[in-house]
């Protein structure tokens, strides 16, 4: 057989069968009142159905299968979770199937009971080969589905990202402002330099900074230090100031920097460099000793934006993209485009995240209309979408489209994707 079991549980889910005239294997006529809740996690298929059997009514779980002798090839006759299942839907029929206590499960042979044309379509969906499935439907589909379907993605984005930024809360014992230290360190790398900066975090305790916010050149040389830079011998005065100062913070915390050869250089502008974002960092860092606190208050995208972009940078940089290494002049403040990533990133998630845990609803929707706000992200992924005639505007629209890629379209799980059920269903 060509198809999966999904393809069954999506008929199923969907009573795409024929409804009129069921029978089971041994002949009891079946009408289907409820056919369950689809279960994701470990168990029967669908739990919670109802069905008529005969004369007699049912409720309890589902299970289906490609073929009948599947129940035994996945071990189930040993799984008392699956003593409740009152029908087997099987597209085909190949041995009786018993319960623990010795009576036969129900059949139901779905085999030539769905329209060809659902498999036709499914088949289409399966063996392409485009960027995506469903690259070459998507625009004949009504945008009012299409954009639904990516709200609820764009949500569910936020609930999986949610989910690590608690359990970084818990491993920092529900410290919120030393959460969001660890995630703007990590952003702040960029794609490129995540790892060193997530790594700077671990490494530079948030409340060691916090002891020296009134001190830019320590804050930097805690920065630079504990990233490795300071190792070497100096001629210009600023880093030499910076080495002085952090081998004494360095002895009296007992810090240990992480390894100068983590942090990538190849193919960037010098304004990208992980010395100038360090830099910025440091500017990011001397603004607040509670900068979530601070960010909570800010309640538009406009006044945020200028939060992000007048950091106070050390000059040194701006003819430099490394310690004694001149340059053309550089930009020193973070670009609009790198302004965004972080609200993207880090500060809309955890307004998300922090609404509700607090249950603060105006959080949550702030940092949605944040994102509806700013402008969609260029990236290979999004082109793909756009190229195929989706018009993408907010930076809302092309998170969505990032979490449809990653956990739907690039698994094929059409099946489970409302874009995907409109195109088998046509």
């Amino acid at each position: 057989m060509s198809f999966s079991e999904n393809f069954l549980h999506f008929i199923w889910q969907f009573r795409l069968y024929k409804t009129l005239d069921l029978f089971c294997i041994a002949g009891e006529q079946l009408r289907i009142l409820n056919p369950g809740l689809h279960n994701k996690n470990a168990g029967p298929d669908f739990n919670h159905a109802k069905l008529s059997i005969g004369e007699t009514i049912w409720v309890g779980d589902i299970e289906i299968h490609l073929k009948s002798s599947d129940w035994l090839l996945h071990g189930h006759q040993h799984d008392p979770a699956y003593d409740a299942v009152i029908l087997h839907v099987v597209y085909q029929y190949d041995r009786p199937i018993y319960r623990k206590d010795g009576s036969q499960i129900p059949v139901l042979i779905l085999e030539h009971l769905f329209p060809e044309h659902l498999l036709a379509h499914y088949h289409q969906l399966m063996n392409v080969i485009h960027r995506f499935p469903c690259e070459k439907q998507i625009r004949e589909i009504d945008p009012v589905i299409v954009n639904g379907f990516l709200s609820r993605m764009m949500v569910e984005r936020f609930e999986h990202k949610s989910a690590l930024v608690l359990d970084k809360l818990v491993r920092l014992t529900g410290d919120w402002e030393r959460t969001f230290y660890h995630f703007m360190a990590k952003s702040f790398g960029f794609k490129v330099n995540e790892i060193p900066f997530e790594l700077l975090a671990d490494a530079l305790p948030l409340q060691v900074l916090r002891k020296h916010l009134d001190n830019a050149l320590q804050i930097e040389a805690l920065v630079f230090g504990q990233a490795g830079f300071l190792s070497g011998s100096f001629k210009d005065e600023y880093p030499r100031r910076l080495k002085k100062e952090y081998l004494f913070l360095q002895k009296k915390y007992a810090l240990k920097p992480i390894g100068v050869s983590a942090w990538r250089f190849l193919r960037m502008r010098p304004q990208n460099f992980p010395t100038v974002r360090l830099a910025q960092f440091c500017g990011l860092m001397l603004r607040s000793d509670r900068l979530f606190s601070t960010v909570l208050e800010i309640e538009t995208l406009p006044d945020l934006v200028k939060h992000l972009e007048n950091l106070p940078v050390n000059p040194y940089w701006l003819n430099h993209y490394h310690f004694q290494k001149e340059t053309k002049t550089v930009k020193l403040q973070l670009g609009k485009r790198s302004v965004y990533h972080l609200i993207i990133n880090v500060i809309s998630l955890f307004l998300f995240s922090y609404g509700k845990y607090a249950d603060q609803p105006q959080l949550i929707n702030r940092g949605i209309k944040f994102l509806e706000q700013m402008p969609a992200e260029n990236n290979v992924i999004i082109d793909w979408y756009r190229d195929s005639g989706l018009i993408v505007e907010s930076a809302f629209f092309s998170q969505a489209l990032l979490q449809l890629n990653k956990y739907y379209c690039a698994q094929k799980k059409c099946l489970n994707c409302g874009i995907g059920i409109k195109i088998l269903n046509k």
